[in-house]
């Protein structure tokens, strides 16, 4: 693999947003500042919440492109958003953290299963979303490389 999938460039801390779409696209203006993926990634991670919603559960969205959407793809990379104060999703499902996906090939398949490792633990996401730097975001995703 070229370079790291996640780095501190690639999280934003203590974001607002209106809306999902602003989140979803702040999202993945990340990822594409960072070269991961080309500029209509971002497009097709809105189509692909309009097919059916990212939400995880325990305050987590993970917003990715849709099957089509994979050429885009430079390098795979992750994209960390926090919204402490949460954004709708919708049916009542408020996120407070989006982690975008960028997978090259099946790689995204590896990228999930390791978040979902790190999410599926309330504390986890609970820490990320009240970490007050980087680093301590960063520190709850080491091993997902």
């Amino acid at each position: 693999m070229g370079r790291a999938i996640l780095t501190s460039e690639n999280i934003l801390m203590n974001a607002e947003f209106a809306n999902k779409e602003e989140a979803i696209r702040t999202t993945g203006r990340i990822l594409h500042e960072q070269g991961y993926v080309e500029a209509d990634y971002i497009e097709k991670m809105i189509e692909r919440e309009e097919l059916t919603s990212t939400y995880m559960g325990n305050f987590v969205a993970i917003p990715h492109g849709t099957e089509e959407a994979k050429k885009a793809v430079k390098e795979s990379g992750i994209a960390i958003v926090q919204v402490p104060n949460g954004v709708d999703f919708g049916d009542g499902n408020i996120v407070k953290l989006l982690i975008g996906i960028a997978g090259k090939g099946d790689e995204h398949l590896e990228i999930l299963s390791k978040i979902a490792i790190v999410c599926s633990e309330e504390e986890n996401v609970e820490a990320i979303v009240k970490a007050s730097s980087k680093e301590e975001v960063l520190s709850q995703f080491e091993g997902v490389e």
